[in-house]
């Protein structure tokens, strides 16, 4: 959800329904690196992929998402920023293409004087604040009604620090009482919060959705559902404006003066032998998807390739279930293994089948950060053409399958987890996972 003006915000159509274009790809379309933590004897194993929207009125529509993976970060061998940015508004590809260049350049600088090691929260705000100032004064970027949302996570030894403006998310997996629990950490920032709500209408915000804008339900009630009908939005006083599903970002000039800001929140912890992973993605993802949802399904996988696929599709199947488009997707997944098990996903397990797809090892000795660009910003064609003639009703039926996970996580090996506490084999139903011999290679 965005703001009221683009294509990307508008009301929620009340059938369902799928058109022909793009969905999500299979394990070929995510991208694959591996970058070391030797300050705290860790190794991260990390995959990106990005899906754009299908948009059936707007064909030829520009993705609004961006993210960047940058490890080594400021040439630190310790330092590892993975980011999702996710554009609304006529000019939010090209405010979310800006924040992208923006926030790592602003971060290395702090890296550069100190202020991130000693103060990661502070450096974090004073560089997303950074950002949204320079996009303001960008000649180059019209942010008066568009914007985006920009969610950071950085380890940084044996710390995790993540940053985050909207309703894009960064979630853990953490193994605990005998099965892997997802912890949040990012909060998505929109009215639905109490907190939030009360801070916009401190300054003088309208809090409503575009039935109650439109004089179809009571302009004084809060009883919004999430996930049924036109979610509550930010409004100025006197126009029918920004109409921001969020109430923080980076850009949106216009919504600034009602309490959309760009402070982003902050939250540290530290990286202990329960935590198995973490998820940076766009609300793409997390529009219909749980965060627990989404780290019961990364769990399942060996190769965070395959997850992210896997999260793909059913995350496009999910918002043509519900909508006659689907949003753009990115998700960034991020392994946490012990430097000792630093192999390729699951090279350590017998059960593990080569794809025979190359491993893209993305690190730098500079300190300028290396952006990684997911190569499946659009569907292979004939993936495409199955989904969207599918004759069942769901979008991907013809490509899900059930799949039994292996009896033992590859992250939950070699002495991280105890084997008592190691899961048992769980049947998961067929919506989850694409089959795997479908992948396109």
């Amino acid at each position: 959800m965005g703001c009221a003006q683009g294509k990307c915000c508008l009301p929620r159509p009340p059938g369902r329904g799928s058109g022909g274009g793009r969905g999500p790809g299979g394990h070929g379309g995510a991208a694959l690196g591996r970058a070391d933590v030797p300050g705290a004897g860790l190794v991260l194993e990390y995959a990106t992929l990005a899906v754009a929207g299908l948009y059936p009125d707007s064909p030829g529509r520009e993705s609004q998402d961006a993210h960047l993976v940058a490890t080594r970060f400021a040439g630190d061998p310790d330092l590892h920023l993975f980011a999702v940015f996710d554009g609304h508004g006529a000019a939010g590809a090209a405010c979310a293409g800006f924040a992208r260049e923006a926030l790592p350049r602003l971060l290395a600088a702090a890296a550069g004087a100190g202020s991130l090691a000693a103060d990661p929260a502070a450096a974090f705000r004073e560089a997303m604040m950074g950002a949204n100032a320079e996009m303001h004064a960008a000649a180059g970027v019209d942010d008066s009604m568009s914007g985006t949302t920009a969610v950071a996570a950085l380890v940084a030894g044996g710390a995790l620090h993540v940053a985050n403006v909207g309703d894009s998310r960064a979630v853990a997996g953490v193994w605990r009482a005998g099965r892997v629990i997802a912890e949040d950490l990012s909060w998505d920032q929109t009215p639905f919060r109490a907190d939030e709500r009360a801070r916009v209408k401190a300054c003088g915000a309208r809090v409503m959705s575009v039935e109650q804008v439109e004089g179809m339900r009571d302009p004084e009630s809060e009883g919004w559902v999430p996930d049924e009908g036109d979610p509550p939005r930010v409004w100025a006083r006197d126009g029918l404006y920004p109409g921001t599903a969020f109430t923080r970002s980076l850009g949106d000039l216009a919504a600034e003066a009602v309490g959309v800001i760009a402070e982003p929140e902050v939250k540290s912890v530290e990286i202990t032998p329960a935590h198995l992973f973490f998820v940076v993605a766009s609300d793409g993802v997390f529009e219909f998807l749980s965060s627990q949802e989404v780290v019961d399904m990364v769990a399942m996988y060996q190769d965070p390739r395959d997850a992210c696929s896997a999260i793909a599709a059913e995350s496009y199947k999910l918002w043509l279930e519900h909508e006659n488009r689907t949003d753009d997707i990115t998700i960034i997944i991020v392994h946490i293994r012990d430097s000792e098990n630093s192999g390729p996903a699951g090279s350590d397990k017998v059960d593990f089948g080569s794809t025979g797809a190359s491993i893209a090892v993305h690190t730098i000795q500079s300190e300028i950060p290396v952006f990684v660009p997911s190569e499946a910003s659009h569907l292979n064609r004939c993936a495409a053409t199955e989904i969207q003639s599918s004759s069942s009703g769901s979008p991907t039926e013809r490509s899900l399958s059930c799949v039994v996970p292996s009896p033992t996580h590859p992250l939950l090996a070699h002495g991280r987890i105890s084997d008592a506490s190691k899961p048992v084999q769980t049947k998961y139903p067929s919506s989850l996972l694409l089959k795997a011999e479908e992948y396109p290679s």
